[in-house]
C-alpha cells in the first residue's frame, strides 16, 4: 500500500470518527433536553414591539393562584368582569425592567373597574425584591401581585420572560406578546379600549379583586432564578 492510499485512509476514517461523534453528542443534547424540567428564561430583545399574536378564539385559561402586597390570596377568577393585561415579570429580567414604567403609565391612564394591568412577579423573594424594585422605577399605579414559586411560568406555558397576556372580560385569553413592549403606546391603548367596550357574557359577575379573595389554593412548583 502506498504512502498517499494509507495517508488518504486515516484522513477518511478520521472523519468518520467525527461525524459518529457529533452525532452521539448532538443525541446526548437532546435526550437531556427532552427530560430536564422546563424553565423560563428572560426574553433578551432589543427593540420592544407592540405587537399582539391574537388568537383565533378566546382561549381558557386555567385557575392561576397568587398574592397581594398584603398577603391575601388572589386567583384569576377573582378578575372576572374585567379586561386584564397580565404580565409575568421578574426584577432579574432586564426586557421585564424597561418594560415596567410603560406598563405603569398604562394603569394610570385606564386602570380602574373595567381594566386593570396585574403585573406578575415571580421572584422568589417575593416582596423583599418588588417593593424597592417599584420604589427604584418610581412605579405609582401598579398593584404588586406575587407568585413566589413561579408556578404562573408553567402554568400559562410562558417560554420566556417577559410574557403578557390579554384577557377578555369572561376570564378568557385573547391575545399574548412575548417579549418587552411599549404598553403605553396609542396602538396598545386603542385595543384595550375596544375590548373594553365589550360587555361580559352572562356568567360573569364583576368582582373588585383589589380587596382580595377567600379561594385558597397551596401548591409547589420548581425554583426560578432570584
Amino acid at each position: 500500500m502506498t504512502w498517499t492510499r494509507r495517508r488518504m485512509l486515516v484522513v477518511l476514517g478520521a472523519s468518520v470518527l467525527v461525524v459518529l461523534a457529533a452525532n452521539v453528542g448532538l443525541w446526548l443534547y437532546v435526550s437531556s433536553a427532552r427530560r430536564a424540567p422546563s424553565m423560563p428564561i428572560t426574553v433578551q430583545t432589543s427593540q420592544a414591539s407592540s405587537d399582539f399574536m391574537p388568537l383565533d378564539k378566546p382561549r381558557s385559561l386555567p385557575e392561576l393562584h397568587f398574592a397581594n402586597a398584603d398577603g391575601k390570596d388572589l386567583s384569576l377568577g377573582d378578575f372576572r368582569g374585567r379586561v386584564v393585561l397580565l404580565n409575568l415579570w421578574a426584577t432579574w429580567c432586564v426586557p421585564c425592567r424597561k418594560e415596567m414604567p410603560t406598563l405603569d403609565r398604562l394603569d394610570a391612564k385606564l386602570g380602574g373597574p373595567g381594566f386593570e394591568v396585574v403585573a406578575l412577579s415571580i421572584d422568589r423573594r417575593g416582596l423583599a425584591a418588588v417593593q424597592p424594585f417599584f420604589k427604584e422605577l418610581g412605579i405609582k399605579a401598579l398593584r404588586i401581585y406575587l407568585d413566589q414559586s413561579g408556578k404562573a411560568a408553567f402554568t400559562l406555558d410562558a417560554p420566556g420572560l417577559p410574557t403578557t397576556l390579554l384577557i377578555d372580560r369572561d376570564g378568557r385569553e385573547i391575545a399574548r406578546k412575548i417579549g418587552p413592549a411599549e404598553w403605553d403606546s396609542p396602538e396598545i391603548e386603542e385595543v384595550i379600549r375596544q375590548h373594553l367596550s365589550r360587555k361580559a357574557s352572562a356568567e360573569s359577575a364583576t368582582r373588585d379583586v383589589r380587596s382580595g379573595s377567600d379561594n385558597v389554593q397551596t401548591f409547589n412548583a420548581d425554583e426560578v432564578p432570584k
